[in-house]
């Protein structure tokens, strides 16, 4: 009998939804920390977790047991309750609605992985609407600009 074998990397991005409920660049890599810890306590293998103010990446090995939006809105209410009770924010803390899921080969592994790493670089060129947006249209992905992230820049 034959077993079952797959290899599936999905890179997640979401934002913060209060422009003035920004991610801390003191506290994100703790959050980052416990991102990490979320995913890996439900059985898929964090890769990378980081972003800036404004929006995160998650780069992962996902075990395919569990429904992605399942995974994402257990990773968002865990976060938000991490902030909130720590009270990392001055005000209510809260994601948008919503995320981008994106499928990599594993040949591409360590690219995403540095990708995700070196956030704050990469966007000093490049605002979160144009990096989301260049994703969704190299992936081909039928969008209406209405439903994509409210982008405050």
């Amino acid at each position: 009998m034959a077993n079952t074998y797959r290899k599936v990397n999905l890179q997640i991005v979401f934002a913060v939804k209060n422009r003035q409920a920004l991610l801390h660049k003191s506290w994100r890599p703790d959050l980052f920390r416990f991102i990490s810890g979320i995913i890996n306590r439900k059985e898929h293998y964090s890769l990378a977790v980081n972003g800036v103010e404004n929006h995160i990446h998650l780069f992962i090995d996902y075990n395919c047991r569990e429904l992605i939006e399942d995974l994402v809105r257990d990773i968002k209410k865990a976060s938000n309750a991490y902030i909130n009770d720590r009270k990392l924010c001055p005000y209510k803390f809260e994601w948008q609605s919503g995320y981008g899921v994106f499928s990599h080969g594993y040949r591409e592994k360590s690219i995403i992985i540095d990708y995700v790493k070196n956030q704050e670089e990469h966007h000093r060129n490049k605002s979160f609407r144009e990096e989301y947006m260049a994703f969704l249209k190299s992936y081909e992905i039928d969008f209406k600009d209405e439903y994509v992230f409210d982008f405050l820049e």
